[in-house]
């Protein structure tokens, strides 16, 4: 009779890694992201324009910067593991400190006030499309029916590639770009990819299908103590789980 072998401890490593790396990446990108100014930016927008081009264009740019941030991390692996292990310890542990020390000294409105001041950021940007949206409908060159098309696809683009470019510019150095970048230096950069997109995903829709509630319900200085806490844990785990050079040299 044939046996079925048990998978091989090379196997139970790899998988342990892939979920250690994707559910330490979701965890780390909610607590980052909420309350954050790509939150916001989702948020308001959403309210103004369509939902579906707000999340797609959002997402298509935290997508981007997570992949780049992830080989950013994988690159890093030309170093030794022993190095870039306790690197990543240091780097968690200087967050983690920072992000209490923040949240210790933060007013308990900042949630509130960053949000007006991202809405009277977009408002600015917004009355400026809207007079060039006004010129262009005078544009009837093309037909009743193929200008409105025209118009319509014209308008979602023109909300996609907003939502796109002012996330992507918002996110590049944020705290969750270098949370991913130090995952990706000692995790599955697979895993950490897809457990920050999928963390990105539910942050993103939670803004866009009720971010107005969202930020005046939740305590930014709340998040970011826990976003505190979960840095030092991942500096603890990483204590604990060791460098794996051992396990390395042993395959």
């Amino acid at each position: 009779r044939a046996t079925v072998s048990p998978p091989n401890a090379a196997q139970q490593a790899a998988n342990t890694e892939f979920w250690h790396g994707f559910f330490g990446a979701v965890s780390v990108i909610v607590v980052s992201e909420l309350g954050d100014k790509t939150f916001f930016i989702a948020a308001i927008l959403a309210m103004r324009h369509s939902r579906l081009a707000v999340f797609g264009g959002a997402i298509a740019a935290l997508a981007i910067m997570t992949v780049l941030s992830a080989v950013l991390g994988f690159a890093t692996t030309v170093i030794p593991r022993v190095y870039t292990h306790y690197l990543s310890i240091a780097l968690f542990v200087f967050f983690g400190i920072r992000m209490i020390r923040e949240a210790y000294y933060m007013d308990p409105n900042e949630g509130l006030e960053e949000y007006e001041e991202v809405q009277k950021t977009l408002s600015k940007k917004e009355l400026d499309d809207s007079m060039q949206a006004s010129r262009d409908a005078l544009d009837v060159e093309s037909g009743v029916v193929f200008g409105v098309h025209r118009r319509l696809w014209g308008f979602f683009s023109r909300v996609f590639f907003q939502a796109l470019t002012l996330t992507f510019l918002a996110e590049w150095g944020d705290r969750s770009q270098i949370a991913t970048i130090i995952l990706a230096a000692r995790e599955d950069p697979v895993a950490v990819s897809l457990g920050a997109i999928l963390g990105h995903s539910a942050c993103t829709l939670l803004a866009v299908l009720g971010g107005r509630i969202v930020s005046q319900r939740i305590s930014v200085r709340s998040v970011t103590f826990i976003g505190g806490i979960v840095f030092l844990c991942f500096a603890v785990s990483s204590v604990c789980l060791g460098s794996g050079e051992d396990s390395l040299k042993s395959l």
